[in-house]
């Protein structure tokens, strides 16, 4: 069974723990893991980009001079996408980017990102980060340090103090830090380490082991 390491909140080693293989022991599929990525960074985009054609912008109507006999190329606006001030050509429009993905599509690609972690020694568990009492970006710091965490995503599960590791994480470069029900694939690969709580790891095997 694969196995993760465990640290205490000071920073010192307190052993591994053993993982569910049906979630931290997948193999890697880099089709399936593209798609979920390309899905997530297409839904969010906000697609309110939008811009006037020469039916938009005011102005216009007048033939600006007759077709024939001027010495100049002829024009039938002002508003033409070639003058200045007028319309624009093929511009964007609001739109939705939107892109389905299947849910066991989308869990296997949780699984295999979350397995590659582990195999790469990358995931590391943080016992009694949830009990952290008041934000301290120091504390936060030197624990992240202590346990070789850099630019890591710190996952939490929901919890009274859950806001106080937001914000000890936040003002840290390089970190991120989420609910483990807000846990996605495209952050998991952006970040280098994944540091999570005990509960965390049994909140993702109750819902990825079904």
């Amino acid at each position: 069974m694969p196995v993760v390491k465990v640290y205490e909140f000071t920073g010192e080693r307190a052993g591994e723990l053993e993982v569910s293989p049906e979630v931290f022991d997948v193999a890697l599929n880099m089709p399936v893991v593209h798609q979920v990525v390309v899905a997530h960074l297409a839904n969010c985009r906000q697609g309110t980009h939008s811009t006037k054609t020469r039916g938009d912008v005011s102005g216009g109507g007048k033939k600006p001079w007759r077709q024939k006999h001027t010495g100049r190329a002829r024009q039938g606006s002002t508003r033409s996408p070639i003058w200045a001030h007028g319309g624009v050509a093929h511009g964007p429009h609001p739109r939705d980017y939107h892109q389905k993905v299947n849910k066991k599509v989308r869990q296997l690609a949780m699984k295999c990102v979350l397995s590659d972690r582990v195999r790469e020694d990358l995931l590391l568990i943080v016992k009694g980060l949830d009990t952290i009492e008041k934000p301290s970006t120091k504390t936060m710091k030197n624990l992240l340090t202590a346990i070789g965490a850099e630019k890591a995503l710190v996952v939490y599960h929901t919890n009274p103090n859950g806001v106080n590791i937001v914000k000890s994480v936040r003002n840290l470069p390089g970190m991120k830090c989420l609910n483990a029900d807000s846990l996605n694939v495209y952050d998991i690969l952006k970040a280098k380490n994944l540091v999570m709580t005990p509960e965390v790891i049994k909140r993702l095997e109750e819902v990825y082991s079904a």
